[in-house]
């Protein structure tokens, strides 16, 4: 199919031969699409965005567009898309905001309708973002994180690897690895079922979860808290990601809530 013959294509686009550009697509300046990208009518992609084969862009989705930030001053900034991703109808990715930065969508990400994904955002790969989603910018999502419709990222917050953030969910602080949130950052237990898929073992899931509860359930601030969980469980990549995540948060994390009438362990 090529390039649709209603489709605008820059001169200094760089289209790969296999890229399907459907009907009214706009394509800006200095784009690049690489090979087996599937771009639908009316998307439109706007300058300093690159598209990693094997991408397919829906239906009236705007990628690259103009941070909203007020500082913004027209820097170039970029847009870069992963391999194999999916960005569905109406989805809204803007580029970075300060001289040389990038909004960065992750390898096998899968974006649903009408998300928002505010400049300078990062998601890691195989990250699944459900409709309605908003993301503030600067917010980073770690691989595998499962983000449900409706919520609410505020600017800067960092949402560690496997988390899941439930519907209608507000986030103002950073969600630990590993973990569920629902509610206004509010922590409900350990996303077992999400390791269980992602490969994770018996014993890995079951340090998380010791970690977890040393963290959450043990009465000890989070200083505290950490030292112990390096004191009493073994050497683990996943224990270890889990302290080092926590330790580097600049907002905070999210709080642990006692309401059974909201999460079910």
């Amino acid at each position: 199919m090529g390039i649709h013959k209603t489709a605008m294509v820059a001169k200094s686009a760089e289209i790969d031969p296999s890229a399907i550009i459907g009907p009214n697509v706009i394509i800006e300046d200095g784009v690049i699409v690489q090979a087996g990208t599937k771009i639908m009518a009316n998307a439109y992609i706007c300058k300093g965005t690159e598209i990693s084969e094997g991408t397919a862009i829906h239906m009236g989705a705007v990628i690259g567009h103009e941070p909203q930030d007020y500082g913004y001053k027209g820097e170039e900034t970029l847009t870069k898309i992963g391999k194999n991703c999916i960005i569905r109808e109406y989805v809204t990715i803007h580029r970075g905001s300060g001289e040389g930065t990038s909004t960065v969508i992750g390898d096998n990400n899968f974006i649903m309708c009408q998300v928002h994904l505010g400049h300078n955002c990062v998601t890691e790969e195989s990250v699944i973002i459900a409709s309605g989603a908003l993301l503030a910018g600067h917010v980073l999502v770690e691989k595998g994180v499962f983000i449900s419709g409706g919520t609410a990222f505020h600017q800067f917050c960092r949402v560690g690897r496997y988390a899941m953030i439930g519907g209608f969910t507000g986030v103002n602080k950073d969600v630990p690895p590993y973990v569920i949130v629902r509610g206004p950052s509010m922590i409900g237990g350990v996303n077992i079922v999400g390791l269980t898929r992602a490969g994770f073992s018996k014993d890995q899931i079951q340090n998380i979860r010791k970690a977890y509860k040393i963290l959450y359930r043990e009465d000890l601030n989070t200083e505290d808290a950490l030292i112990r969980i390096k004191e009493e469980l073994p050497a683990d990549e996943a224990v270890d990601h889990f302290v080092s995540f926590i330790q580097g948060s600049k907002r905070g994390i999210c709080k642990y809530s006692y309401s059974r009438s909201v999460f079910f362990e």
